[in-house]
């Protein structure tokens, strides 16, 4: 299991030339997501008689009426929503990440070795259910936004294999399935991973902008979702505050201030860049009610696409360039440096602004709340009482990381950051909405 800081799978690819999302850019917001190792596993043979005998879609119950729909979702260190899959739908928990394209769910076996996860799939059970031949198009590298490591396995289906950075695995076929929310509503027939194998118990609903994550296929004009307040440590067990996730319009989208998303052309293969993350221009950061000095620079993407700055719904902590983490660190130090926890850093040396739990109060109130400006005046402010995270016994660590200690060279606003707040992603306008909200639990 990734660091409890980073992107829940870590999604972010290292592709050989560095970072890059999904595409050569890839899979979380830029590659320090997936190494897509060849690691093969073959399906236990009942699973694989399902997927055969799936070839043929099935006749099922007739697509229903356009989404809107509403649905809660668990936060702890990821958005964790659990969704109606296939027809009669089967519950699937699933981590919202729109860091990265590939959605999956678990398909595994029962082995006397291991069992299942607790909400594993059985295709043959769904009349919508079909797998995909070796011979269809999103099984061969021709798409250039989707670098996703297929082979064709021993019945002529459509095999892939994810190593994430983090050790987690992701591999099985990949399947045609739709989500039943209802009699009269469902999604169309979308293409997703039926993992056979994998690390944890939860899949990944992929939410980016590319062509095959569930907006693009389900041919939604826009989502939304309202982190709630944490309430306890990302490593604890519960209970977990609920969100609320809302596929299609949002009520509360009156209120919303928009800033528009950086685009890209498409096919651009910058080795820093993920073009499919949802880009955003970032113009600076205060700590208290000083603006930092960062130049504007560190915060847009040059040639080689480092800086780029996403919103990530799939990583815990919000990650800065070296830039940009050098001042807050500074600014960090000059108010409260006495009080840093000596020799201590967390996650591997991601985080090191880190305090006894003790003190986290105190720390609070003496830097006195942060904020991410971003342009067309909107910014996403952070109260003095949680600018520290509470991340393992005894320690609180200041929620931001050093994005070029996972090899990336990207800004990613995460989770933790987004709490008591609507987050819109408007597919049609290339735009993403910010809106305060009382209590993201009651939303």
């Amino acid at each position: 299991m990734a660091p409890l800081f980073l992107p829940f799978f870590l999604l972010f690819s290292l592709v050989s030339s560095g970072l890059s999302h999904e595409s050569k850019s890839a899979f979380v917001s830029f590659q320090l997501n997936t190494v897509p190792v060849a690691y093969r596993r073959n399906f236990s043979s009942s699973l694989h008689a399902s997927l055969v005998a799936a070839k043929t879609q099935k006749p099922g119950a007739k697509a229903g009426q356009p989404l809107p729909h509403k649905t809660p979702f668990k936060y702890s260190m990821a958005l964790t929503v659990s969704l109606p899959v296939g027809t009669p739908p089967q519950t699937q928990e699933m981590v919202l990440d729109t860091g990265s394209q590939l959605s999956w769910i678990q398909c595994h076996q029962k082995s006397p070795k291991r069992p299942p996860p607790s909400t594993t799939f059985d295709p043959s059970l769904s009349s919508t259910f079909s797998a995909v031949p070796c011979n269809h198009p999103v099984c061969k590298p021709r798409i250039p936004d989707y670098t996703l490591p297929t082979s064709c396995d021993q019945n002529r289906l459509c095999h892939y294999s994810y190593f994430y950075a983090d050790g987690t695995l992701a591999e099985g076929n990949l399947v045609r399935e739709k989500l039943t929310f209802s009699n009269s509503q469902s999604s169309p027939p979308v293409i997703l991973g039926c993992a056979a194998a994998s690390s944890d118990n939860k899949g990944i609903l992929g939410m980016n902008l590319g062509r095959l994550s569930f907006p693009s296929q389900a041919k939604l004009s826009k989502f939304s979702y309202c982190v709630p307040v944490r309430t306890v440590a990302g490593s604890g067990t519960g209970p977990f505050p609920t969100g609320s996730f809302v596929l299609g319009e949002n009520p509360n989208s009156a209120g919303f201030q928009y800033v528009n998303l950086i685009t890209f052309p498409q096919g651009q293969t910058m080795p820093n860049l993920d073009p499919l993350a949802f880009t955003v221009p970032m113009l600076g950061i205060r700590i208290g009610k000083k603006k930092l000095d960062i130049p504007p620079s560190a915060f847009r993407p040059d040639a080689g696409g480092s800086g780029q700055t996403m919103i990530d719904s799939g990583s815990e902590f919000t990650y800065l360039v070296d830039e940009a983490y050098s001042k807050v660190r500074e600014e960090v130090v000059r108010l409260v440096g006495p009080k840093l926890k000596k020799g201590y850093t967390y996650g591997n040396g991601v985080a090191d602004m880190c305090f006894d739990s003790k003190v986290a109060g105190v720390i609070g109130r003496l830097i006195g709340g942060m904020a991410f400006e971003f342009g067309n005046g909107v910014e996403i402010t952070v109260p003095n009482e949680r600018v520290l995270a509470e991340v393992e016994g005894g320690v609180h660590c200041l929620a931001i990381g050093m994005s070029n200690m996972m090899g990336a060279a990207s800004n990613i606003i995460g989770n933790f950051h987004q709490q008591n707040m609507w987050v819109e992603f408007d597919l049609v306008n290339r735009r993403v909405g910010f809106g305060r909200a009382a209590d993201c639990s009651r939303s």
